[in-house]
């Protein structure tokens, strides 16, 4: 099978889908909507059949400053956000003994600037950014080994989004790679 054209609407997966309406269910949950605006999403993400369908299923839920840290963080065991997510202005990830698994080649990504500051003991790390993302990680310290990083040689399209990573990595490896499509 084919995949679609790129210029064609993006076709949804379910990861993509349980994960839109975990973030309503979650923000119900905390009080940032209501719960018509709750069912207005459910519905929209669940009936939902391109990409840009499910994003506007979470437009209903508060944007966040441009100042807002986001932490992520776990003792041990596996750290992992993929599908349809948005993603804050700057994220911190904390990590003593697990895994660390961040995709952002299908996430909602409003700001040109996103901050990751890594903070990891053990285990490896590994960054999905998209085709077009630029990739800074100079302000990263290392403590074993250095990141494994390919730069893209072609750009499919300029202006997108800057990707800094910066903070400490421990005894673990940090790869980061474009996505494919």
């Amino acid at each position: 099978m084919n995949p679609p054209p790129e210029n064609s609407p993006s076709v949804i997966s379910e990861d993509d889908r349980d994960t839109a309406v975990r973030r309503l269910q979650e923000a119900y949950a905390e009080g940032h909507i209501s719960h018509e605006e709750m069912d207005e999403g459910l519905h929209q993400a669940l009936t939902a059949k391109t990409r840009n369908e499910l994003v506007s299923a979470l437009d209903l839920l508060p944007e966040e400053s441009a100042g807002t840290t986001s932490t992520i963080a776990a003792v041990n065991g596996r750290i992992r956000r993929r599908g349809l997510w948005r993603v804050p202005r700057i994220l911190k990830v904390e990590s003593a003994l697990g895994r660390v698994h961040l995709d952002l080649s299908r996430a909602v990504i409003e700001h040109p600037v996103i901050d990751v500051e890594l903070q990891l003991g053990t285990g490896r790390a590994k960054i999905t950014v998209p085709r077009d993302a630029i990739v800074d990680f100079e302000d990263l310290r290392t403590v074993w080994k250095e990141p494994l990083y390919k730069i893209r040689r072609r750009r499919s399209s300029p202006g997108g989004p800057r990707i800094r990573i910066s903070g400490t990595m421990g005894l673990g490896r940090l790869k980061i790679r474009h996505a494919r499509r």
